[in-house]
């Protein structure tokens, strides 16, 4: 859990880099990764 955690945040960091520096495309990216590690952290927390 810890680990995902610690995906999530960086995946989240590099979304706010690429938004800030105008890289639409790897933004959306950044966004759909974070999306994946959410969706991890729920499935462990509900299992």
């Amino acid at each position: 859990m810890r680990e995902l955690k610690h995906q999530h945040e960086i995946a989240k960091n590099k979304a706010t880099l690429f938004m800030k520096n105008g890289q639409i495309n790897d933004y959306f990216n950044a966004l759909l990764e974070m999306r994946r590690y959410k969706k991890l952290m729920v499935a462990v927390v509900a299992n």
